[in-house]
Order: structure tokens, then sequence, then C-alpha cells
């Protein structure tokens, strides 16, 4: 029997939708904060393959999850291509810039960013022997436009404020970043796929602070781009975009970008979605991840409410954006669970 995910990700309405969880192996699993302790630091977990398939398992063997998300970071790429990557405790990453064509001179392209890269498509290896035979394994990449966000900043940034102005001032410049990371984001998810990914993902974390056409240009064109090429490499392969508050903008992109599925953040409502983007595919969505600190009553009716919502056409029930930190892995399993029997009850 075909995967639950694959089946709706193929378009298939199903009675009960499968489940995943963005960030669903972190620091809210003490189990990961042990093996975290273990690898040392971040990235050394990142690229120990031993280490990073069993965080990515632990949210698996805990909760029984439809799918697994190799356990990565969307730095690691611009880190292959030749940039300075580290992370500050309590901080979070640090890039080292590229605002000016010498530095954009030495980045690299193509075969090298493997060299640096192995380790992460072993652990996709080591997980596609590992995982349950149901359970879906999903590899990733940030997009083009998030991850220049960072390289051109050298840190997230609220406003993502130095990338747009780079975009204004040296617009030739921004586009051969987004062209460069357009092009690398194709190898490296080609790689994941060679090694075992059964569907990859593409966040665009900062897609909605883009606008009229630069959002088509930036966010939606890279995204056609990297779907048409994995596609064309591997016929049938599913493709997830999340371009992340992106509102209005979210009606007609599964056409648009060639997506399979659509990704939601929780600023749309489930019933606006399920009208304007659901007909254009599967969609996959879109509890707020606060309610896996709250829990409680509220917890339980959203996320009734979600799965009504999107109950008549292709679904995969996720969270609007990763879960955080201070989450309480026993509301993880109160959705779970209430999304289930929701779902029983209702069929």
């Amino acid at each position: 029997m075909t995967k639950t995910i694959l089946r709706a990700l193929a378009g298939e309405t199903l009675p009960t939708p499968p489940i995943w969880m963005m960030r669903q192996a972190g620091r809210y699993l003490p189990e990961y904060k042990a093996t975290r302790a273990e690898a040392g630091d971040f990235l050394s977990l990142c690229y120990n393959p031993e280490l990073a398939c069993e965080v990515t398992l632990q949210p698996i063997r805990r909760y029984g999850f439809d799918a697994a998300i190799l356990f990565a970071d969307i730095l690691l790429l611009p880190q292959a291509l030749g940039a300075d990557l580290w992370f500050v405790t309590g901080e979070g990453p640090r890039l080292s810039t590229i605002t000016t064509q010498d530095e954009f001179d030495r980045l690299g392209r193509g075969e090298m960013i493997h060299d640096t890269l192995n380790p992460i498509y072993e652990t996709v290896r080591r997980l596609r022997s590992a995982l349950p035979e149901e359970t879906t394994l999903i590899g990733f990449a940030g997009a083009p436009w998030t991850v220049a966000t960072y390289m051109i900043a050298g840190q997230g940034t609220k406003d993502q404020g130095p990338a747009h102005a780079l975009k204004a001032e040296n617009r030739a410049l921004f586009e051969a970043i987004i062209d460069r990371l357009t092009e690398s984001t194709v190898d490296y998810l080609d790689a994941q796929v060679k090694a075992g990914a059964e569907v990859v993902k593409i966040f665009d974390s900062w897609a909605g602070s883009l606008e009229g056409a630069d959002f088509d240009r930036y966010a939606l064109e890279p995204a056609r781009i990297i779907t048409a090429e994995l596609k064309a490499r591997h016929p049938g392969l599913p493709v997830i975009a999340f371009p992340r508050q992106a509102g209005e903008k979210y009606v007609g992109f599964h056409a648009a970008s060639g997506a399979d599925c659509v990704a939601l953040d929780d600023s749309v409502t489930p019933e606006w979605a399920a009208e304007h983007v659901q007909p254009g595919g599967c969609v996959q969505g879109n509890l707020a991840s606060s309610h896996m600190v709250t829990g409680g009553d509220a917890l339980v009716a959203e996320t009734r409410r979600v799965v009504e919502a999107f109950s008549k056409g292709p679904h995969i029930f996720n969270l609007g954006h990763g879960i955080t930190p201070d989450a309480n892995p026993e509301n993880v399993q109160l959705m779970i669970d209430t999304v289930r029997e929701k779902a029983h009850a209702a069929s």
C-alpha cells in the first residue's frame, strides 16, 4: 500500500490526513537535547550521520509521524559554496557576508558543494534503511531568496532589510546570488533524492517580505525552476513548496510553481485556504505552533477545525511553522490523537 503522505501528494483525499511536523526533531524533546550534547554543537550534529540519523528518528519512535524530515539546516548550502558559517549560542547562525562582486566571485558552484555535503547524503541513506516501511522520508533545502537574506546580512534579520537594500542598489549582483543558489539547490536536492529522499520540500521562510513582481521573480520563479529541473531528473518526484506568509500569493502557487503541495502558514485561515488554494492540489498545514505550548481545549478545537476545513481535498496535517523549543511534548501527542480520532469519527 502506498504511503499516506505520497497518496496525499498525488492528490488523494484521505479519511485521516497524514501528519508530520516542521522541526519535529528539535529542542522541545529531551532525547534531542541529550544527543545534541553528545555531538558538542549544532553543526557537528548536522554533519555526523549517525547522530543526525538518530535525532531524525526520535520523533518517529515517540509519535509515529507519517513522515520523517532529514535533520540538517538551510545554511549548510552556503557553507558548501564557500561561506563561513558558525552558530552563536542563544543568538543563532552567523555567516560571512556576500555583498560585493569580489565576495560573490569567491563562491564555488556545481560539484564542489558535494565535498562538504556528503555527510548529509550519508544521513539520508541511513534513514532510508532505518525508517519504518510506512514512513516517508522528506529531504529539504532553503529557497534561494531566504538563503540569500542570510548570506547578504550575515545573520537572520526581522525585515530582511540588507537583502532588499542590495536588490535595490545592485540588482545584477543580487540576481547573480539568487541564480547561483537556484542552480546549487537543484544539485543539492538531486543528491538527496539519489540518496533516498522520497519527497523534497523548499522552505521559503521569508517569502512574505517580497511584494508584487519581486515575489514572482525571486520566490515563485526559483521554486518553478528547481521543481521543473528536479522533476526532469526524477519523474514523479513530489515537491512541497512553502512560500511562508505569501497571503494572496498562495492562490495559484501550485500551477505556477509546479509544486505538488503548497504548505501554508497560520496567517491564513484553513477555511480561506480550502476555498482558494486547495483546489490547486494538496495543501499542508496549518495549525499555529503556539498551540504546542499552550495545549488544552483550544489545541483540540483548532486541530479539529483544520482537519474539517481541509477534509474535502488532499491534505497533510502540519503546523503553520516550526515547533518552538518551549513546546510541551505531551501537546504534540494530543494533537496527533485529535487528528486521528476526529478523522475516524467523521469517516
